[in-house]
């Protein structure tokens, strides 16, 4: 696997290096400090497998980061690392095509938890049928999701954190292929996943 981690602070994109190393240590990471850098990268390294991106970039400002990596990478995993709130930026970020926001005050168990979901697990990410076996954990959030429960509302019932339930949503969505917690739970209602 091979992850691009850019950031232009030199000691958080190490930290970030470090914890995408400590989730799988076989994975090559490429640490790069601007949008530039990446087609070179590309050139050199090959095509990432995922991507952690800083939004304050010398040549990147607001989303247009998060715009230009799906431009050039529209199916690879784009995780945003950012010292801005999530109030600030997560929703303009997920609507642009990141995958995930993470605050860099989460600390380093928080977001490893993050890079975990989204690097291990799900047969890379395969998309199944609907009608295939969906983990227990799958199922609560589909549940959850069907009674309309917020992020917040869902990691207070499964004791776990807002960041991980975003991952985990964004994970069973892959999976279910839908784009939206309304289409899953109607996948889920048409289908009968959440009988039994």
């Amino acid at each position: 696997m091979r992850a691009f981690v850019i950031d232009d602070h030199p000691l958080m994109r190490d930290a970030i290096a470090m914890l995408v190393r400590r989730v799988r240590s076989d994975v090559e990471v490429v640490e790069l400090d601007r949008l530039a850098a990446v087609a070179p990268a590309v050139i050199k390294h090959g095509t990432p497998e995922l991507i952690c991106l800083d939004l304050k970039l010398p040549d990147a400002h607001d989303v247009s980061g998060v715009v230009e990596m799906k431009k050039m990478f529209p199916h690879v995993p784009l995780v945003v690392v950012s010292a801005s709130p999530a109030s600030d930026y997560e929703d303009a970020t997920l609507a642009a095509g990141a995958d995930v926001y993470i605050e860099k005050s989460a600390g380093s168990s928080e977001i490893t938890n993050a890079l975990r979901l989204l690097m291990l697990g799900d047969s890379e990410f395969e998309a199944l049928l609907p009608t295939e076996k969906l983990s227990k954990r799958q199922k609560q959030l589909l549940v959850l999701l069907d009674r309309g429960m917020s992020n917040r509302d869902i990691a207070t019932s499964l004791d776990i954190s807002e960041h991980t339930v975003k991952v985990h949503l964004w994970r069973l969505f892959r999976r279910l292929n839908v784009k939206s917690r309304s289409q899953a739970s109607h996948l889920a209602r048409t289908t009968g996943l959440l009988e039994g």
